[in-house]
C-alpha cells in the first residue's frame, strides 16, 4: 500500500504531457494539475491508514495485502465488502472522479477472472496478463486506460481513414516486442495515474487486425504524449469559488504514440479482433468495470439529492408540497439505484472460483441513469432559481469591507449567514452549472457507451426466454373452446 508522498512522488517520473502550447515538467507542481495529484493521493493516504486496514485491504493468496480495488471476490459477502470500499474512496470525492484508480483496477481484476479465455487464444499472452495483475496489485497502481479510437470520419473504420495510423495500431513487431504508432483516447486521469492500459472496446472488423491490440504500459514510456484538454482546476479561481473543479478534474487527454515500443511480457491480445471482444464479454471485465462505476454513481446521486435537499432548506421551501414532491422524486430515482446496485450483487452468481454482479441489472442500470442524470440536474436548478447564479465574483470580494458588508445585506437565507449561503452556492453550481460540471454531464451520458450500445447490452442479457415462457402459458390457458383442461387442473 502506498501512501500519499509515494505516490506523488512516483508521477515526477519523466511523463511527457502538453497542453496550453508547452511541455509539463512535473504535474504535481504545475497550476493545471497539482491539486487533482494531490486529491488523489489522499486516497492512497486513505487507503493505506491503519484505522481502514479492514475495509481498504484483503488478504490474498500467499499471505500478502493489497488494497481491495484489486480483490477477487469468491463469494457474494467478499463482494459486498468490496463494494463498501470502493463507496468509502468516492465518499472522499462525492463520486465526481469517475477513473479514479478502482475504476480500471475492476477491468484488470475481471480480465484475470476470466485468464482461462486468454489460455485458449494464447498461453504466453495469459501468462503476461496474469504476471501483470499481480504487479499491479502488488505495486498498488492506478491505472488510467484509452479503449475507443478517435472520432475522424466515423463513417469509416480505422483502417480506412486517410492515415492507417490515425488511430493506433501495430506498425512492426520483433523477438522484443511490438511497436505502436497512432492515436487513442480518452486517458481520462492520465496525467496522475502510473499507467494505461491500452485495447479497443469498439467493434471491430476482418482487415482491422494491426488494432487488434491489448497492452499496458508507464506512463512515462518513451514515444508515448499526452494531449490534455483544457484544464477546469487551472481556470479555477480558488478553492471557494469553484470547490469541485479546483480539486476533482480528472482531465482527459488523446494520447499519441510516437513509435511506442510495447514489450512482450506487457502484451495480452496482439492481432486478434474477436479476442479484443472476449477480453470485455467473455469474461467478468465489463462487469466488474461498469459495477464499479454504479457504486461511485450511486455515492455521486446522494451527493447531488443532499444538494437539492439543502438548496430547499437555503431557500426556506422544504414545506412547499410542491417542492417535497421534487425532493421526492429524486429521494425515489436515488434509492432505485442503490436498490439497483445491491440487486447486482444479491442476483450475482458464481463465475467458476469467483462471484461476478448480475449481468443484465447492471445494464439496465446504466440504461435508466444515462437518461436520469440529466433529470437530477434540471431538478437541481429548478430547485435554485437564480440562487446559483447571484453570487459574489469571487472569495476576494469578501476581502474588501464595503463589498462584504453588501454581501451581507444581499446574501440572506433563513438557515444560514451570507458567508455559508454563498458558500454552498458555489459548490452547487460547480457541480451543475460549470464547465466541469458540464463536463460531468456529458461524462454520466456517454462513459459507458452511446446510449444504444448500453440498450444493447441490456436486449442482449435480458432472459427473454422466461417473459416469453409466460407469454405462451397464458395463450396457452384457453383457445377457441375456452379454457384449456390443462389451465383448470393448474388453477
Amino acid at each position: 500500500m502506498r501512501s500519499a508522498k509515494q505516490y506523488l512522488s512516483s508521477l515526477n517520473d519523466g511523463r511527457s504531457i502538453y497542453i496550453n502550447g508547452e511541455v509539463v515538467h512535473d504535474v504535481t507542481k504545475h497550476h493545471a494539475f497539482r491539486n487533482v495529484a494531490t486529491s488523489m493521493s489522499s486516497l492512497f493516504d486513505f487507503a493505506s491508514a491503519p484505522d481502514n486496514r479492514d475495509l481498504m485491504t484483503f488478504e490474498y493468496e500467499g499471505g500478502g495485502r493489497a488494497n481491495r480495488i484489486w480483490q477477487l471476490p469468491a463469494s457474494y459477502a467478499e463482494l459486498v465488502e468490496r463494494r463498501k470500499a470502493l463507496e468509502a474512496w468516492a465518499s472522499l470525492h462525492a463520486g465526481f472522479m469517475g477513473r479514479a484508480p478502482d475504476h480500471v483496477a475492476s477491468c484488470i481484476a475481471g480480465m484475470y477472472m476470466g485468464l482461462d479465455v486468454f489460455k485458449a487464444y494464447d498461453p504466453k499472452r495469459a501468462d503476461a496478463l496474469a504476471s501483470y495483475y499481480r504487479y499491479a496489485r502488488d505495486n498498488d497502481l492506478y491505472l488510467t486506460y484509452v479503449i475507443i479510437n478517435p472520432q475522424a470520419d466515423r463513417s469509416k473504420g480505422a483502417a480506412e481513414q486517410a492515415d492507417p495510423f490515425l488511430t493506433a495500431g501495430v506498425v512492426d513487431q520483433d523477438a522484443e516486442g511490438i511497436t505502436i504508432r497512432g492515436a487513442k483516447m480518452l486517458a481520462t486521469g492520465g496525467v496522475v495515474a502510473d499507467e494505461v492500459f491500452v485495447t479497443t472496446i469498439q467493434p471491430m472488423r476482418p482487415g482491422e487486425e494491426r488494432y487488434a491490440m491489448s497492452f499496458a504500459i508507464p506512463m512515462n514510456t518513451k514515444g508515448l504524449k499526452m494531449l490534455s484538454r483544457k484544464s477546469y482546476e487551472d481556470a479555477a479561481v480558488s478553492v471557494f469559488d469553484n470547490p469541485l473543479s479546483s480539486r476533482f478534474d480528472e482531465n482527459d487527454s488523446v494520447l499519441y504514440f510516437d513509435d511506442v515500443k510495447v514489450p512482450w511480457d506487457r502484451v495480452f491480445i496482439e492481432g486478434s479482433v474477436e479476442m479484443c471482444q472476449k477480453q470485455f464479454h467473455a469474461t467478468p471485465c465489463h462487469v466488474y468495470q461498469n459495477y464499479q462505476a454504479m457504486v461511485r454513481l450511486s455515492v455521486k446521486l446522494k451527493f447531488l439529492t443532499g444538494l437539492a435537499h439543502r438548496t430547499a432548506e437555503m431557500n426556506g421551501v422544504t414545506q412547499f408540497p410542491q417542492v417535497r414532491e421534487m425532493l421526492g422524486q429524486l429521494a425515489a430515482e436515488t434509492g432505485m439505484v442503490d436498490a439497483l446496485v445491491a440487486a447486482m450483487e444479491a442476483k450475482g452468481s458464481q463465475v467458476g472460483p469467483y462471484f461476478v454482479p448480475h449481468r443484465h441489472t447492471l445494464y439496465a442500470a446504466q440504461v435508466l441513469t444515462q437518461q436520469l442524470y440529466g433529470h437530477v440536474l434540471s431538478t437541481l436548478r429548478e430547485l435554485a432559481g437564480g440562487g446559483m447564479i447571484m453570487l459574489p465574483s469571487s472569495i476576494a470580494d469578501f476581502g474588501n469591507p464595503e463589498i462584504a458588508a453588501l454581501i451581507g445585506k444581499t446574501q440572506q437565507s433563513p438557515k444560514a449567514n451570507s458567508h455559508d449561503r454563498v458558500k454552498f452556492y458555489k459548490l452547487a453550481w460547480d457541480a451543475v452549472g460549470s464547465e466541469f460540471g458540464s463536463r460531468h454531464q456529458q461524462y454520466e451520458m456517454f462513459y459507458a457507451g452511446a446510449t444504444f450500445v448500453t440498450k444493447g447490452h441490456s436486449y442482449r442479457t435480458y432472459d427473454w426466454a422466461a417473459s416469453d415462457a409466460l407469454v405462451q402459458r397464458m395463450l396457452d390457458s384457453y383457445d377457441l373452446d375456452g379454457v384449456s383442461a390443462a389451465a383448470g387442473k393448474a388453477a
